[in-house]
């Protein structure tokens, strides 16, 4: 047994670093594909669809990956993933014309689409039921930490060895988590799969839906990702308005980012250690939307940082609990096709938020829209705890 546990957590392990890597390194991209796009003749309208197309993409292919993934193991679509970005990195390296860079984006989503199912479920496979929260804290927290610090690093290498450049780098810190990931993360011993029956696609994600306790969790993560998205892509406008600098803007984000990186670890432990999950999820949106409302009314950077903050803790505790618990709610053969669609909610909600909220800042203002993305949430957490009434299960 405690070699098991060993194993499972030099598994652990190297999951965690590699999702750390691979993350750090989409993210560098990130402010350096529009920048690119533009040094190539794009308008602002143009560089936007091409930053967006990797979305869509991944959006689209999570579900058909995760439900492969379950058919043929985690290992293939893991490496097959993380070979598909750092191609599109190296394609991109070598793009002058805008649509070079838009194939090698829908590239990029594809890879992302892959690898993201495959790893968190490879997570669930390796880990006991009971540590899930512990295993999961730690996941979301190196994942959340690579988002975070890769748009900067990327920044800092454009400005030191040029655009291109940065791609060849991306391209290589991939190759090399390819690698890591060839040598640390075997396929995993088949203890709840092996001499299963696989369900057919369309029963399988007929039976996704009809889990009352999934359905809540996935609705749960698309009603945040709405706010979050709304967060991302406008507070940088929001606060450029009341004529507040870059680095306060900055500020902000990091603030926000230290707080959902914190709390992921000690919510992860905490909730190997509650019965009531369905409480720590509720809690983390309530907070999430309350300080998502309480933006419209911030007009100073202390006051924004602090509601930032609040958001952070939120999001943190929320996302850790559904990513464990989604994990949980299904048996093993069936967890790639539901990681997929927490994937596909996330990058829904985000992009869908970045489309509609435009529109209604327009008629109603940046602090209409943030109550208006506040009150979503409290619909989402009633339509959350509505769900959970109904007891079902696969």
């Amino acid at each position: 047994m405690s070699q098991n546990q060993d194993s499972a957590e030099r598994r652990l392990a190297a999951a965690c670093l590699i999702s750390f890597c691979c993350f750090f390194a989409a993210y560098m991209r990130m402010p350096i594909v529009p920048l690119l796009a533009v040094s190539l003749g794009a308008d602002a309208v143009q560089a936007g669809l091409i930053n967006a197309t990797f979305m869509v993409t991944a959006a689209l292919l999570s579900i058909p990956a995760g439900l492969i993934s379950d058919r043929v193991g985690r290992r293939p679509l893991l490496l097959g993933g993380v070979a598909v970005m750092a191609l599109s990195s190296l394609l991109l390296s070598i793009s002058h014309e805008l649509w070079q860079m838009a194939v090698a984006y829908l590239l990029f989503g594809a890879g992302l689409a892959t690898f993201s199912p495959a790893l968190m479920s490879y997570v669930a496979d390796v880990t006991p039921a009971d540590r899930l929260g512990h295993a999961y804290g730690r996941y979301t927290m190196a994942l959340y930490c690579g988002m975070t610090l890769g748009p900067a690093a990327g920044g800092y290498a454009a400005a030191v060895r040029g655009l291109h450049q940065v791609f060849v780098l991306v391209g290589c810190l991939f190759l090399a988590m390819l690698l890591l990931a060839y040598r640390y993360l075997p396929a995993p011993s088949a203890r709840a799969s092996s001499g299963c029956r696989k369900t057919p696609a369309g029963p399988a994600l007929l039976l996704i839906l009809k889990n009352r306790p999934l359905l809540a969790c996935l609705v749960a993560t698309l009603g945040c990702c709405l706010g979050y998205g709304m967060f991302v892509t406008f507070m940088p406008l929001y606060m450029k308005g009341m004529e507040m600098q870059t680095v306060q803007v900055g500020s902000v984000f990091t603030a926000q980012a230290l707080a959902n990186a914190a709390s992921r670890l000690p919510t992860g432990k905490l909730s190997d250690r509650v019965s009531n999950k369905e409480a720590l999820i509720g809690g983390g949106l309530a907070l999430f939307s309350l300080a998502l409302a309480a933006l419209s009314v911030s007009r100073s950077l202390t006051m924004l940082v602090s509601v930032a903050v609040v958001m952070g803790i939120g999001m943190g505790i929320a996302f850790t609990v559904i990513c464990a618990r989604i994990a949980d709610l299904v048996p093993a053969e069936m967890r790639g096709l539901a990681v997929g669609c927490y994937n596909t909610c996330v990058y829904t909600g985000m992009m869908l938020s970045s489309v509609a909220m435009g529109p209604v800042i327009k008629q109603a203002g940046f602090g209409g829209a943030f109550v208006l993305n506040g009150g979503a949430g409290m619909v989402v957490l009633c339509l959350f705890a509505a769900l959970h009434r109904t007891r079902g299960a696969v």
